[in-house]
C-alpha cells in the first residue's frame, strides 16, 4: 500500500526538533512521497533544505500564498516565483488562490496574482494547488476566466457539494484532509456522492491535524486517518482508497518522477 501527501509544509519551523523523525515516522506508515507548497520568498531556504535532505521524495511547489500578497511586496514576490519556476524545478504552481479570512482589503491583487500564476501553470505545463478559505466564489470567478487547459488540485476542499461539481467541471482534484474526520466538517455527508476518481489525499501539515488529534500538531503519517475516513465513507478497503488516491495523484503530477 503507497500513499502520497499531495500537501504537506514539511519545511515548517513547528518540526524544527524532529523533522527527519516525523518524515521516517510518515514513510514507516507507507507514505512515500510528498508533495510541498511554497508560501513567499521567506520560507524558501527552508523549503530547499528539506528537498536537499530527502531529494527522492520530497517534491517542491513554486508560488506565492494568497496570505502573502501584499500591496508593498507582491510583484517583487511575482517575479521570484518566475524566475523559479522557469529553473523547471518544481512540479506544480502553489500554493495559490485567494484567502478573506485575514484581509478582504486585498482581494483585486490577489485574484490578479492568482489569475498570473494560473497563466504560468499553462506557460509551464504544470499544474495548480489551490488555496480557498471563505472565498468560493472570488476564487471561482478567477478559475472560470482561465476554464480551459486547466489541471491541479483544490487544496483543503471545504465546500458544498456543487463547488465540488464545478472544481471538478474545471479538471480539478479535491485535496481531502483532516476536515474529513471533523463532527462539523460537512464534506463527509456527500463525498461518497463524489467519484473517488477525482479525490487525492492530504495532511496540510503541520496544520488541521485529523480527529483524535485535532488541535494538535499535524503530521504527514496521518494521511493514514484520512484513509480509513474515506474507507468508511465509501465502504471500500483502505488498501483500495490508497490505491485510488495515489493513482489520482500521480495524474496530477505527471512530471514528478514516482517509483
Amino acid at each position: 500500500m503507497i500513499l502520497i501527501d499531495t500537501h504537506t509544509h514539511l519545511y515548517s519551523e513547528e518540526f524544527k526538533n524532529d523533522r527527519d523523525e516525523m518524515i521516517q515516522r510518515a514513510l514507516d506508515q507507507n507514505v512515500k512521497q510528498f508533495f510541498v507548497p511554497a508560501i513567499d520568498t521567506t520560507y524558501f531556504e527552508a523549503m530547499m533544505n528539506v528537498k536537499k535532505r530527502f531529494p527522492e521524495v520530497v517534491h517542491l511547489m513554486m508560488g506565492l500564498h494568497p496570505c502573502s500578497v501584499k500591496p508593498e511586496s507582491y510583484q517583487t514576490e511575482l517575479d521570484f516565483v518566475l524566475n523559479e519556476l522557469q529553473t523547471g524545478n518544481y512540479v506544480a504552481v502553489g500554493e495559490i488562490g485567494v484567502d478573506l479570512f485575514w484581509d478582504k482589503s486585498t482581494l483585486e491583487i490577489q485574484q490578479e496574482a492568482f489569475q498570473k500564476q494560473i497563466q504560468w501553470s499553462k506557460q509551464f505545463n504544470l499544474p495548480i494547488n489551490i488555496h480557498c478559505r471563505d472565498a468560493f466564489a472570488e476564487t471561482f470567478e478567477v478559475l472560470e476566466k482561465e476554464r480551459g487547459n486547466l489541471s491541479g488540485i483544490f487544496h483543503c476542499f471545504t465546500g458544498t457539494i456543487d463547488d465540488a461539481h464545478q472544481a471538478i467541471d474545471l479538471g480539478l482534484k479535491l485535496g481531502i484532509g483532516g476536515v474529513v474526520t471533523f463532527k462539523n466538517g460537512k464534506i463527509d455527508q456527500f463525498l461518497n456522492e463524489i467519484p473517488l476518481e477525482h479525490l487525492v489525499l492530504e495532511t496540510d501539515s503541520p496544520y488541521l491535524a485529523p480527529a483524535p488529534y485535532r488541535g494538535k500538531r499535524n503530521e504527514s503519517s496521518y494521511v493514514n486517518l484520512v484513509a480509513q475516513k474515506l474507507a468508511e465513507v465509501y465502504k471500500l478497503s483502505v488498501e483500495e482508497i490508497a490505491q485510488q488516491t495515489t493513482n489520482n495523484a500521480l495524474e496530477v503530477f505527471k512530471k514528478s518522477v514516482i517509483s
